[in-house]
C-alpha cells in the first residue's frame, strides 16, 4: 500500500484530565501516514484521485485545537475516524504527542498511536 505522511501538525488545545490542563491548554503535535493506493493518482498527475494534503492538515489541525477531550487516545481515535470519512483511505495511523503533559519526571514526550482501517 502506498501512503502520504504528514508529520509535526501542531496546534494549542485543551484537552486532558486535569482542570489546569483545560484552563491553560498546552501544544498537541500529530503525526498521521494515509495509506491508500495512488497508482491512478500517479500515472494521471491527478489531484483528485488522491488526498489533498493540505486538506487533511487542516483537518488534523481543527481537531488538535477543537473541543477538548479527557485523553489523547480519544483525540487520536477522532482524527483517524475523520480522515478515513473524508477521503478514500484503505488505513490511518495517527500519534499525538503531548510534550507537556503533568508528568512529575523528567521525559521528552508522550504519545499515542492508533491505527484505523476502512471496514
Amino acid at each position: 500500500m502506498d501512503t502520504i505522511t504528514l508529520t509535526g501538525i501542531r496546534g494549542r488545545g485543551t484537552h486532558g484530565v486535569l482542570d489546569a490542563e483545560r484552563d491553560l491548554g498546552q501544544v498537541f503535535i500529530a503525526d498521521v501516514v494515509l495509506e491508500l493506493d495512488l497508482t491512478a493518482a500517479a500515472r494521471d498527475d491527478d489531484l483528485t484521485r488522491t488526498v489533498n494534503y493540505a486538506e487533511a492538515a487542516e483537518r488534523v489541525h481543527a481537531r488538535l485545537t477543537g473541543a477538548p477531550v479527557a485523553l489523547i487516545e480519544t483525540l487520536a481515535a477522532a482524527i483517524a475516524d475523520e480522515l478515513l470519512a473524508a477521503f478514500p483511505l484503505d488505513a490511518a495511523t495517527v500519534t499525538v504527542h503531548k510534550p507537556a503533559a503533568p508528568i512529575p519526571v523528567p521525559f521528552d514526550d508522550v504519545a499515542v498511536t492508533v491505527r484505523r482501517t476502512r471496514d
